[in-house]
């Protein structure tokens, strides 16, 4: 049964009963959550909302991790007619005041006694905030409420009149506020509808094809706007949502929960991808060319795997016996029911999606933004295009800017930024297309590729312009490269700032005899030969103004924690020319020599 609101969607899932609707750790196994008692969480959470006089119109905000308190949290926000504001969990109690002042949220939900006492300290900044409500504990205290406390509250619920109030919302209302991650400036309020989340819903579910037999592990922050719409979906399909405990966690999770699928920004998939070339790269001499020559088999076949077919004569053959030797040992680690998964938030890099499927583990890529809630276009089952982000799914129209800005336009589109006309009027124009700020193109078969961020776009001193985002993936493709920056702006060339991969530099370095320590280690002559021999690797196939003229490496990972990084994984500029500063331009001062 189709729907129109979100509302509908909790009304949807109330009548469907389910024995494992959630799974969720407790005390060192995974339990089930039945509907009937998720349901009776949030007609009472929704209840006590009502009591402190939370309506139509209203916000609620609500911090935390993933977990079962999420989506009832979320659903009882729902049933009042109210937004739901979701807050990174990783975000500093000034920065969460920001989106909670901004907002205008009335109650606060949040997690953890260290986050509480954090927004407690600051709850000065918040003037519309009426309650703070700490989900974890068992007894109220100074200045908090519990959601035990709401709970119990709440146990007078009236169903029929729960009902009613589902059945009050309407298409165009307010659903949530999602805050950018802010690369450049404040975060800003993105207002989706019901209409907007709903239409991705119905759509997102068709193209890929989801049963309410599958199992899903969710790990990916739920305040992300792509695992959000992505739960939604395994909600409308009546699919078991799995949190994993942590994204620490995911690895052993997998395991545990044997899940036909999940959600992950390209980082996760990097880091799955280099831990099992390590792992081969650790082997015996025998071991090691027999991953080498599966890996080539695997490439091999990827036309046919793309289109899911079978490989045929000798190739598959070939492939049958790489399946049995090494992809099977690693689809084995992603719980061996594994049907798909699903890559948004930032580009994917092709090499990582060629090892991925070569292995025969679907990895879809999509494309979308959290003003387009958020998927425009996703790669699907037998419509899978390598270096593209898919096709855009049906009812988005896509199209491309004379300056090469991908456009789209359709019913996912935001209603707009909280309290920010302006600067909705120049990301939406007259006729309603949304310019994303992304670079791009539309091949004949109607595949969307990215090519860069337009504003991270580098002009040289020269006047070329140049994507730095290719050459990060390339540098990136090396196994002793886990993060790169490429610079280069109004400069006659590029310079790079790289992070190694110390899971694939230690090994080698110890079998050279080389200091552990990564300052030291990172300044002997043979990691920097080595490094220097990567980069020359990348540059071969590299225009001259494209190709990396001086580097530097850099000892410790960039991270949301030490502010390089936006909670979705992308890098902040900004804050990477501030903070190695003094870096960059002594690779400048160095001029024509470099690292050579």
């Amino acid at each position: 049964m189709s729907i129109r609101t979100l509302a509908e969607l909790v009304a949807q899932v109330a009548e469907r009963e389910k024995p494992d609707l959630l799974l969720h750790k407790v005390e060192g196994s995974y339990r089930a959550i039945p509907t009937s008692q998720f349901m009776t969480g949030v007609l009472r959470l929704a209840h006590a909302l009502a009591g402190l006089g939370v309506g139509r119109g209203d916000r609620v905000a609500l911090m935390a991790e993933n977990g079962p308190h999420w989506p009832t949290v979320d659903f009882a926000t729902i049933a009042r007619g109210a937004a739901l504001v979701p807050i990174y969990p990783t975000l500093l109690p000034e920065q969460a005041a920001y989106i909670v002042r901004d907002s205008g949220s009335k109650v606060l939900f949040v997690q953890g006694r260290e986050r509480l006492e954090g927004l407690l300290a600051v709850r000065a900044q918040m003037p519309a905030l009426e309650l703070v409500v700490w989900t974890d504990g068992d007894a109220p205290g100074q200045g908090f409420a519990t959601l035990e406390d709401l709970l119990d509250r709440g146990r007078d619920a009236d169903p029929a009149a729960f009902d009613a109030g589902l059945r009050e919302t309407r298409p165009e209302e307010l659903a949530t506020l999602i805050y950018t991650s802010g690369t450049t400036g404040d975060p800003k309020g993105v207002m989706l509808s019901h209409a907007n989340l709903v239409s991705n819903v119905v759509t997102g579910t068709q193209v890929l094809r989801l049963s309410s037999d599958y199992t899903a592990l969710s790990f990916l922050p739920l305040s992300h706007s792509l695992e959000r719409t992505v739960d939604y979906c395994y909600f409308y399909c009546g699919c078991t949502i799995a949190y994993a405990e942590s994204i620490q966690t995911v690895a052993q999770n997998l395991g545990e929960v044997r899940p036909h699928l999940f959600v992950a920004v390209p980082r996760v998939y990097e880091k799955v991808q280099s831990r099992v070339m390590e792992t081969a790269a650790a082997g015996s001499p025998l071991k090691q060319r027999i991953f080498a020559w599966a890996l080539g088999i695997g490439r091999q076949a990827l036309p046919y795997r793309l289109r899911e077919q079978a490989a045929p004569g000798m190739l598959g053959v070939q492939l049958a016996l790489a399946d049995r030797l090494v992809f099977a040992k690693i689809r084995e680690r992603l719980g061996g029911r594994f049907i798909f998964a699903i890559s948004g938030g930032a580009p994917l890099p092709r090499e990582v999606a060629e090892f991925f499927w070569g292995a025969g583990i679907r990895l879809f890529e999509g494309y979308g933004l959290t003003e387009t809630s958020p998927v425009i276009s996703v790669n699907a089952f037998a419509a899978v295009k390598m270096g593209s982000v898919g096709r855009p799914i049906p009812g988005v129209e896509v199209r491309i800017a004379e300056d090469g800005e991908i456009l789209a336009r359709g019913p996912n589109i935001m209603q707009g930024y909280f309290g920010k006309p302006e600067a909705t009027a120049e990301v939406i124009d007259e006729q309603g297309w949304f310019h994303t700020g992304d670079i791009g193109h539309l091949d004949e078969e109607g595949f969307l590729a990215i090519t860069d961020r337009k504003k991270e776009l580098i002009v040289n001193a020269y006047g070329k312009n140049i994507a730095p985002a290719p050459i990060e993936n390339a540098l990136k493709a090396s196994r002793f490269i886990s993060q790169a920056v490429v610079i280069g702006d109004r400069r006659q060339y590029l310079v790079a700032l790289l992070v190694p991969d110390f899971e694939a530099l230690n090994p080698w370095a110890a079998k050279q005899g080389l200091p552990a320590a990564h300052a030291a280690l990172l300044a002997t002559p043979q990691v920097r030969e080595l490094v220097q021999r990567e980069v020359e690797t990348v540059n071969s196939q590299l225009a001259r103004y494209e190709q990396i003229r001086s580097w530097e490496l850099l000892p410790a990972e960039f991270t949301l924690e030490t502010g390089e990084l936006t909670p979705t994984q992308k890098v902040k500029r900004r804050v990477i020319h501030e903070k190695y500063g003094e870096i960059i331009e002594r690779l400048y001062r160095e001029g024509d020599g470099g690292n050579a």
